[in-house]
């Protein structure tokens, strides 16, 4: 069966059939899913019970995997999952609900805040895979939103307000708009914040998006009031409901974007049932400027 692409939103997002992502790709595949990737910016994989050894080696078709320290407050010994997937549920070590208490549940309760993956990097995330191996019965779908379609929205005076603008981005700042304040001197040195361009170009088809994300906490040049002020009215015009697409997840469901051109949040679910996804994610090749720590 050939590859097929449906489209599922009227800017972006593809829905895709005839891969079985449990046989690993011909090249021809990868070259035809990338090439899916720059256009559609989000695919749809559904019925894709796979193992995370089959999901990484899906994901390294396309790039080298993204290390994962530096994005969470766990601790090496305490991590679930061993096979180089990033640990995206709502469970401990011993496999059950977090604490509604645990520093881990509160700290990840920013994914439900829109953001970019990896923008808290020097050099961002290119691609991240979610495979839904547990579904959680109520809530939990994934919003999308394109970036591309956003920015080509803004008129020609914000545009040109903001193309050189540089953002400083930190997972301090993410957590910090929920109130999570309490990090210990090693987490605050490994999440000093990073410069990230505010306007990014694709380096194949070279449109430009809004790079976006809660992570994004002022930027240079500006007070913080009034970096936050801009920031917060090009998040509420990004993510109007024509440039969002709505995941419901169904069981074995994978879905890939692209973070380079679109911005993701979480919803809400029950923190007492258990939500098991794990995400692949392909490094990024170039920062977005010249990088440099924050001061």
């Amino acid at each position: 069966m050939a590859l097929a692409i449906r489209q599922l939103q009227k800017h972006f997002v593809g829905e895709v059939s005839g891969l079985d992502l449990r046989v690993p790709l011909t090249t021809e595949q990868a070259r035809e899913v990338e090439a899916a990737m720059d256009k559609y910016a989000v695919l749809v994989f559904h019925g894709q019970d796979i193992t995370d050894e089959q999901q990484l080696a899906f994901a390294l078709n396309f790039g080298e995997r993204e290390q994962a320290r530096g994005g969470t407050i766990v601790k090496k010994d305490e991590y679930r999952l061993t096979t180089g997937l990033n640990d995206v549920s709502n469970l401990g070590k011993d496999g059950k609900p977090l604490a509604r208490d645990s520093r881990a549940h509160l700290f990840n309760l920013g994914n439900c805040l829109w953001h970019s993956d990896s923008s808290f990097r020097p050099i961002p995330a290119k691609f991240s895979l979610l495979s839904a191996r547990v579904v959680n019965p109520k809530g939990g779908n994934t919003e999308f939103a394109d970036m591309r379609a956003a920015y080509d929205a803004l008129d020609d005076e914000t545009k040109a307000e903001i193309d050189d603008l540089i953002c400083e981005h930190s997972l301090m700042y993410s957590r910090g708009s929920l109130g999570f304040l309490d990090y210990t001197d090693e987490e605050k040195a490994m999440f000093r914040p990073v410069l990230q361009r505010l306007v990014r170009t694709h380096p194949v088809h070279g449109r430009k998006s809004l790079y976006l994300s809660s992570h994004a906490g002022t930027i240079k040049g500006m007070s913080m009031p009034e970096a936050r002020l801009l920031l917060r009215d090009l998040n509420e015009h990004a993510t109007q409901p024509e440039f969002v697409y709505v995941h419901k997840w169904t069981l074995h469901d994978l879905v890939m974007w692209d973070n380079r051109q679109t911005m993701h949040r979480v919803r809400r679910y029950d923190q007492s049932q258990p939500r098991d996804m794990r995400r692949a994610t392909v490094a990024g090749t170039e920062p977005t400027v010249a990088q440099q720590a924050a001061e």
